[in-house]
């Protein structure tokens, strides 16, 4: 029989001195942290953004008792304000009716365009200012651009359309058109977004599309703000194992009017193909293969004379082709890269292949590797520049560096051949995040870690030269007034060989000689790693802590930037979510920490982290004893079907049901509150409900928190305050504070979701 952790009268059991926790005082203290933090640092920058086509960037930073808008001139360095703060402050308080000073704009994720314009959301509302005459309104939606439009030759003499589900051309302007397709219908018709002329005019390359299932899913919004009513209303979403559209690449002549259909042996089964995409010389058309499963990946090409296919690249894994990443990205959270180098006569492509994410240097002809152009126990994490002159690249690696945070990434260059790497920022310990100019000129390094304030400096992409400091974050007073950075912890996991990193969080009013409940933050989805590397003055952590907690979070073994065999571990197994390593980490902190109290553990998690921390509950009763689980995707056969098909694979198999937590809802030890929002388009919202029937069927407790009028997230700041009062029930024993409108106040700030 197992022994379950029982908190009935937990109360009249604990020490004395930790019923203290969980008091008013705590949740002022905890709702004030991050107002207090912010502003006691300064020249703290954040994310930087080139302005198109020049020289010019800018960034927010925090600075004491708030923040400014910085622009910077590469060229001369010079530094000045982004736009007159106090006119811009006045003019948002017009518009809004409230009060806005210099140092308190509320934009978060601004875009300041030419220097005439700021546009930004805050308080779910886009708002549009002018840096001119400084005039604030509403934005309006940005729309679309119309999908009718007819597609124009590259000589500008034709353009191409679809008329009764056929491809048609006509000469610009005129009403004659000449018919291409005779094979389209409306079950099967070409569609306009695919057509792509070839640069020479004279050929049309298009999509057939036979489409799937459209799938639809239903909500009501219970309470609207402009009626009584409820309303209805559906999205369009896919779901795992549906039926999807099959594209079928079909090439045009325009001299001869006759229709290449390409034979489709290559890529039977799509999930889905890439955009069509043109050889310069016209020779050949080119498209990426995604078979469903994503075990199958492959760029092809089609001969435009022959119609005749061949795969200049295939990957084909054991288990997923990680592909998230588009062409050209300079993201840091995918593996997909892919350049033509010389029209297509050679590939820089990025694969696993060797069981870390490198750089091929493969014959476009032939398909063979010429040569690994990076190589090692270490992974790149994106490309910044390929200069095909000096046949060399800028890329992003982390775990390069012996000793360090295998994290942490850095920016470095190399030769097609694999000779020369050099490492172009500094050598400095610490998390480097670049953003370079559109003219591939200049980069900036922010570097930083979760216990040292950021630098940001200007450098040259071609060899690094440092050209100037840009800022030095200052956090003297924020650590005079009792701020804890997040100490970092590693311990070995399940292999016993492979180091799991993680961070711990513990309250400003810590005292060792406690005991301390531990609170995990979760988040497994394999298309990233989640624990935070660089710095922030306040992370929400810090205020669930703040009620006498220690907040943990940690990257196990499913999650990505590691190896594949790492990465692996998710393959057909969401549900695994790296727990065997987790709790192996927690073990090893209670082992060298007597105020680390393990038995009792909670969890919490949004998203894909509402399935992991309601899976802590069913799959590790053992170690985990309460959860709160907001907008969880809790069965992956309920979700997107881009994001689940992509780790549990196609087709269906009894994967879905053994990572489920519908169907293993009714082991369910412990206490859990459900969080979700009834107009989540993100996670069908119907995957709680699901939990919720089979808790009651099943006679389970639980708590259900359904927020009307809510989308995807943990539920704002009620969410939050609902999240601090259940573990303090149930971790601390304690009956929370009497609720009064100032306990109101949000302290969360934004997490990555699937």
């Amino acid at each position: 029989m197992k022994v379950r952790h029982v908190f009935v009268g937990l109360a009249l059991l604990l020490p004395a001195v930790a019923l203290a926790q969980g008091t008013a005082t705590d949740y002022e203290r905890a709702n004030g942290l991050r107002a207090k933090y912010e502003g006691l640092v300064a020249n703290v920058p954040g994310t930087v953004t080139w302005i198109e086509n020049t020289h010019r960037f800018w960034y927010r930073k925090l600075t004491r008792g708030g923040f400014e808008f910085v622009m910077v001139d590469a060229d001369s360095q010079r530094k000045t304000p982004a736009f007159d703060h106090q006119r811009l402050a006045a003019a948002l308080s017009k518009a809004t009716g409230k009060s806005y000073s210099a140092t308190t704009l509320p934009f978060t994720n601004a875009v300041i365009a030419d220097q005439k314009t700021l546009e930004g959301t805050f308080e779910g509302t886009s708002w549009s200012c002018t840096l001119t005459d400084y005039v604030c309104s509403r934005a309006e939606p940005r729309r679309r651009p119309e999908s009718a439009t007819p597609r124009v030759s590259p000589d500008g003499k034709w353009e191409a359309v679809i008329n009764n589900f056929n491809v048609v051309v006509r000469p610009v302007g005129a009403r004659t058109t000449s018919i291409l397709s005779l094979d389209g219908s409306e079950g099967n018709p070409y569609e306009l977004a695919s057509i792509a002329w070839s640069p020479d005019s004279k050929k049309i390359a298009a999509y057939r599309v036979k489409p799937g299932y459209r799938r639809e899913v239903h909500y009501v919004e219970s309470s609207p703000e402009d009626q009584l009513q409820p309303k209805h209303s559906t999205l369009r979403y896919a779901k795992p194992g549906d039926v999807l559209d099959v594209q079928q690449p079909v090439i045009f002549d325009m001299e001869s009017k006759k229709a290449l259909v390409v034979d489709n042996a290559l890529f039977p089964n799509p999930y889905a193909l890439s955009r069509l995409e043109w050889r310069k010389d016209s020779r050949a058309v080119t498209f990426e293969y995604n078979q469903r499963g994503h075990q199958v990946y492959r760029v092809i090409e089609v001969d435009s004379a022959t119609g005749k296919a061949r795969a200049v690249i295939s990957e084909e894994p054991k288990t997923f082709f990680n592909y998230r990443t588009a062409n050209g990205s300079q993201s840091d959270s995918g593996k997909k890269y892919r350049f033509d180098v010389a029209d297509g006569k050679e590939v820089i492509w990025m694969s696993e292949r060797d069981g870390w994410n490198h750089l091929y240097l493969i014959d476009g002809a032939s398909g063979a590797v010429k040569a690994q152009i990076t190589k090692g126990a270490w992974p790149v994490r994106g490309v910044l520049k390929v200069d095909v002159e000096t046949r060399q690249i800028w890329f992003t690696a982390s775990g390069m560096s012996a000793g360090k945070d295998p994290y942490f990434s850095y920016v470095y260059r190399i030769d097609f051949d694999g000779s020369g790497l050099t490492r172009l920022t500094s050598d400095a310990d610490a998390n480097h995040v670049a953003s370079v100019s559109s003219d591939q000129k200049y980069f900036v390094d922010t570097y930083s870690r979760v216990d040292v304030a950021p630098v940001s400096e200007l450098r040259t992409l071609s060899d690094g030269a440092l050209v100037a400091e840009i800022e030095r974050g200052d956090i003297g007073d924020l650590v005079k007034a009792g701020w804890r950075a997040p100490e970092v912890f590693t311990a070995k996991g399940r292999d016993g060989q492979t180091d799991i990193w993680g961070v711990i969080v513990r309250p400003t009013t810590f005292d060792p000689s406690r005991k301390y409940p531990v609170i995990e933050n979760i988040y497994a989805g394999p298309q990233g790693s989640f624990v935070p590397k660089s710095f922030s003055a306040f992370n929400p952590m810090m205020a669930q802590a703040e009620l006498g907690f220690i907040v943990v979070q940690i990257d196990g073994m499913g999650t990505s930037n590691r190896s594949k065999a790492f990465h692996d571990v998710a393959w057909k197994n969401l549900g695994d979510a790296g727990f065997p390593d987790r709790i192996l980490w927690h073990k090893a902190v209670a082992a060298k920490h007597s105020w680390y109290d393990i038995s009792r553990v909670g969890i919490y998690g949004t998203s894909a982290g509402g399935q992991n921390s309601l899976g802590g509950l069913l799959f590790h009763p053992e170690f985990y004893n309460a959860a709160v689980s907001a907008a969880g995707c809790h069965d992956n056969r309920m979700d997107k079907i881009w994001w689940n098909e992509q780790w549990m694979g196609w087709p269906i198999g009894p994967e879905y049901s053994a990572s489920s937590n519908v169907d293993n809802a009714h082991r369910l030890q412990g206490k859990v509150l459900l969080v979700v929002g009834e107009m989540d388009t993100n996670v069908d919202p119907s995957s709680t409900m699901q939990v919720v029937n089979q808790l009651i069927k099943h006679d389970k407790d639980f708590d259900l928190l359904y927020i009307p009028g809510a989308g995807h997230g943990p539920g704002g700041a009620y969410g939050e305050h609902k999240r601090f009062d259940f573990f303090v029930r149930q971790l601390l024993g304690v009956t929370p504070p009497a609720w009064t409108k100032k306990d109101s106040k949000a302290s969360t700030a934004d997490q990555e979701f699937q």
